[in-house]
């Protein structure tokens, strides 16, 4: 009797390996909805408006000057003389 019980049990483990085998088979291929080129090119101008946002409040709020000056090379060359010294 223990003979047929061990039977029984080998050939369910058999069937669930051949089960897996044919889950494995049928998984689903998945569709992206945003594609990864985009999501680079999302994440590339998410970094930059952050970088000017940051720079706008920083120039603006802590510094004293005006968010719209931020856009102009003489702001820059003034921050790049105070960081260098010259």
């Amino acid at each position: 009797m223990a003979l047929n019980k061990n039977n029984h049990e080998a050939t369910t483990r058999e069937q669930v390996k051949k089960e897996k085998k044919t889950r494995e088979k049928k998984k689903r291929i998945r569709v992206r909805l945003i594609p990864i080129w985009l999501r680079i090119i999302i994440v590339l101008i998410l970094l930059g408006a952050s970088i000017m946002l940051g720079a706008m409040f920083g120039y603006a709020v802590m510094g004293g000057g005006e968010a719209k000056d931020i856009f102009e090379k003489s702001t820059w060359t003034h921050i790049v003389d105070l960081v260098n010294k010259e």
